[in-house]
């Protein structure tokens, strides 16, 4: 009798970097081609956090001129759903001989096309600490005394990709971010980040009756600003789901929603699952609410047609100011009363506890588009 084959655990973790990995695996090739004028296969790099050292391999590189060379990498996140997988990373390198002494001025990074721009801090190249302390770490041991290099990464699927993202409520447009505090990929959506974010849940459970969550960063700081007590706010990310389930076993009384109208409104149609790869109907649900304020056939057709909701909400906001109506607030009104109810819905179907629920929504802008009614009342009893 012919013995069991061992399966392959397919489920079995694969490794995963960031896209400053990637962008620094690019970097160096083309400064490797330049210096010695060979191809390489693969380059070593130092994470630095975590400081381990890994082999990125490189699908092309190429001089462009004596002084200039390209190289790429395709982003491999693992095992994690990641939309940038297989996304062609550039860097462009050009050499120059520079008699400064001063190591900062050794290396200038900037962002070419696909890269995205800050709009809340003079549209500078979003390429943030962590990717410019690996690339100057990691490009500087290589570099010749008299020797400076310009290093431009480029991300040719960077604006298409963008779309598909939050970037622009972050303040973050025309392009991907090269974002990531680690070089590991560990996205919002790992198993260890919502044991972590749970227990932190408990620990403020036994301290607090009322507690906001915050899908992102954004929302995090939006909060702190209006004037929320910082511990009491808990981020979830793309775990909002369990994380509600969570509080409502551990009896907390109130729960605040806060975040991006682009995440939070697909609550509205009773999808908790808030990323992106994992179910949508976003522009699907505006329409629904247009329609049952009561929207013109054709307004309903002109949001139907838009790519985003942040488009969809500039779209409202334009008719109103032509029509001296107020759309838009009838529509996020019904958009976040939905949100409550849906969400007590939800959470009752699982524990046998009523959780007063309140939402807040912001908008590209960074300005709230519009709160509950309960989410008023949530909001003035936590800044009171």
């Amino acid at each position: 009798m012919p013995t069991k084959k061992n399966n392959i655990d397919m489920a079995k973790p694969r490794a995963g970097y960031t896209l400053p990995v990637f962008a620094c695996a690019s970097a160096l090739a083309a400064l490797h081609h330049l210096q010695n004028k060979q191809k390489n296969e693969i380059v070593s790099l130092d994470l630095i956090e975590p400081p381990k050292t890994v082999t990125i391999p490189i699908q092309q590189v190429a001089k462009i001129n004596n002084n200039t060379a390209l190289a790429i990498t395709l982003s491999e996140p693992g095992n994690n759903l990641d939309l940038t997988r297989n996304t062609p990373i550039w860097a462009m390198v050009e050499l120059r001989e520079n008699s400064t002494k001063n190591e900062q001025d050794k290396i200038i990074l900037q962002g070419g096309e696909g890269v995205g721009k800050q709009i809340n801090y003079d549209n500078k190249d979003a390429i943030y600490s962590y990717a410019t302390k690996l690339l100057k770490h990691n490009l500087k041991q290589y570099l010749k005394p008299r020797e400076t290099i310009i290093v431009t990464i480029i991300l040719p699927e960077g604006k298409k990709l963008a779309k598909r993202t939050s970037n622009e409520a972050f303040g973050v447009i025309e392009g991907l971010s090269l974002l990531g505090t680690s070089g590991i990929s560990q996205p919002l959506s790992s198993p260890d980040q919502l044991n972590s974010y749970q227990q932190e849940l408990k620990v403020k459970a036994k301290q607090f009756d009322m507690l906001v969550f915050c899908l992102g960063e954004n929302g995090l700081d939006l909060a702190k600003k209006s004037g929320i007590n910082s511990q009491q706010l808990i981020k979830t990310a793309n775990w909002l789901s369990p994380l509600l389930i969570t509080a409502a076993t551990e009896k907390i009384n109130s729960i605040l929603l806060f975040g991006y109208h682009g995440k939070l409104i697909k609550l509205a149609g009773g999808i908790f699952h808030t990323h992106h790869h994992l179910a949508d109907g976003r522009l699907e649900i505006l329409v629904s609410h247009g329609v049952k304020i009561g929207l013109k056939s054709a307004i309903l057709q002109q949001l139907l047609d838009c790519e985003t909701t942040e488009d969809g909400l500039q779209l409202l906001r334009k008719i109103d100011a032509e029509t001296n109506n107020n759309f838009t607030e009838q529509v996020y009104q019904s958009i976040v009363e939905t949100i409550d109810k849906r969400t007590q819905l939800y959470i009752k179907k699982y524990v046998d506890f009523n959780v007063n629920i309140g939402s807040i929504v912001f908008g590209r802008d960074r300005r709230i588009i519009m709160a509950s009614e309960m989410g008023k009342k949530l909001q003035h009893q936590l800044i009171s």
